[in-house]
C-alpha cells in the first residue's frame, strides 16, 4: 500500500468523482482509475461503487477513508518536522471557520496574517462549513486540522478544545416589543413567541435548544435561516425574537433582555482532534494563537489598557 494510491483515493472519496479527482491531483484520469484499483487489489475489495454517474463509498471505503486520512495526516507530520530540520516551515492547514459574526471574541484574519509573516510558506485554507457540529465531525475524520466553533459540552468526544471566549445569550427583540422594558425574563415567559434561529448544530442553536430543553418549554421555530445577518434582520422587522449573545448584533437597534434562571451561554473554542498529533505548521498556528490571546489578556487587565514597561 503506497501513500500516493491512499491519496488518490481520498481525493476521489472527496470530490465524489474520478474526473474531479484527476483535476484536483493535476493527473490523468486513468492515472486516478489504475491507483484505486491498484489500492482495491491490495486491500482485496472493492472501495468505491461505480455503478452510477456519482462515485459513492462501499462499506470498505467508508472504513477506510478515515484510517488514510490519518496515514496521510501522520506522513504530513514526519514531513514537515523535516522540513523544520531544513530551516523552514511548510505544509496545509486546512482551517474550519465561524461566521464573522460568530467570532467577535477573536479575529482570524488577524491570526492568519500575524502567521504569514512568520511561515510564509504555510498554506492555510479557511473554509466556513455547516455549523460546530459539522465542523466537529470534520476534525474527527481528518477533513479539518483545526477549528473555531461553539458547543454546549466541554470535553465532546475525539477533541480537545481550548476556551476562547464566554458570553451570555440573551432575548434579541425591537426596541418596540412588549418584552422590552424588562429587567429579566424567565423560557416559559417566551413559549408562545415566534423565533428565528439558525441551523440545527450551530452554536446558538445548539446552545438555545439546550436550555428550552432544561426547562422543559417548547418554542416556535418560525424562520430558521443561515446566517447570523439575516436573523437579525427578522428580529429587527418584527417577525420574531431570537436569543443571542449581544456582540452578534452590535450596531443594531435591538433590545436585550436577560434570561432569569437557565440562561445560555455562547462559548467559543479553538479545537484540534485529540487522537492524533496535530501537523508541525497547525502547532506553529496554535502557537500564535496563544501568543495572540495571552496578548489580549494582558491587555485588558492592564489599567486603561497601557502595557508600558
Amino acid at each position: 500500500m503506497e501513500l500516493r494510491h491512499l491519496t488518490t483515493f481520498v481525493a476521489v472519496a472527496e470530490e465524489g468523482s474520478f474526473t474531479r479527482a484527476a483535476d484536483r491531483l493535476h493527473v490523468v484520469q486513468s492515472a486516478v482509475s489504475a491507483g484505486v484499483r491498484t489500492l482495491e487489489r491490495d486491500l482485496g475489495a472493492q472501495l468505491f461503487d461505480r455503478s452510477t454517474a456519482h462515485v459513492a463509498l462501499t462499506d470498505a471505503g467508508r472504513a477506510l477513508l478515515p484510517e488514510a486520512r490519518r496515514v496521510l495526516a501522520a506522513a504530513a507530520v514526519a514531513r514537515e518536522s523535516v522540513e523544520l530540520v531544513k530551516g523552514g516551515l511548510r505544509g496545509t492547514i486546512r482551517l474550519g471557520t465561524m461566521q464573522a459574526q460568530g467570532m467577535r471574541a477573536f479575529s482570524v484574519p488577524a491570526l492568519l496574517a500575524a502567521f504569514r509573516v512568520h511561515h510564509p510558506d504555510v498554506d492555510v485554507q479557511a473554509v466556513h462549513g455547516g455549523g460546530s457540529l459539522a465542523m466537529a465531525d470534520e476534525l474527527r475524520d481528518g477533513s479539518l486540522d483545526l477549528a473555531f466553533l461553539s458547543l454546549p459540552e466541554r470535553r465532546p468526544a475525539g477533541l480537545t478544545l481550548t476556551l476562547l471566549g464566554s458570553e451570555p445569550m440573551m432575548l434579541a427583540c425591537p426596541r418596540e416589543h412588549r418584552l422590552a422594558g424588562r429587567a429579566g425574563i424567565t423560557l416559559s415567559a417566551l413559549a408562545q413567541e415566534s423565533f428565528a434561529e439558525l441551523p440545527p448544530g450551530w452554536g446558538t442553536r445548539m446552545a438555545s435548544d439546550r436550555v428550552f430543553a432544561a426547562a422543559g418549554v417548547r418554542r416556535t421555530i418560525a424562520f430558521e435561516v443561515n446566517d447570523t445577518a439575516s436573523l437579525v434582520d427578522f428580529v429587527r422587522h418584527g417577525l420574531a425574537i431570537a436569543l443571542l449573545p449581544p456582540s452578534m448584533a452590535a450596531g443594531t437597534d435591538l433590545a436585550f433582555v436577560p434570561i432569569r434562571h437557565h440562561a445560555p451561554l455562547f462559548e467559543t473554542f479553538v479545537a484540534v482532534p485529540s487522537d492524533r498529533r496535530p501537523s508541525a505548521s497547525t502547532r506553529a498556528l496554535l502557537q500564535t494563537l496563544k501568543t495572540m490571546t495571552d496578548q489580549q489578556a494582558r491587555f485588558a487587565a492592564a489599567p486603561n489598557g497601557d502595557l508600558s514597561p
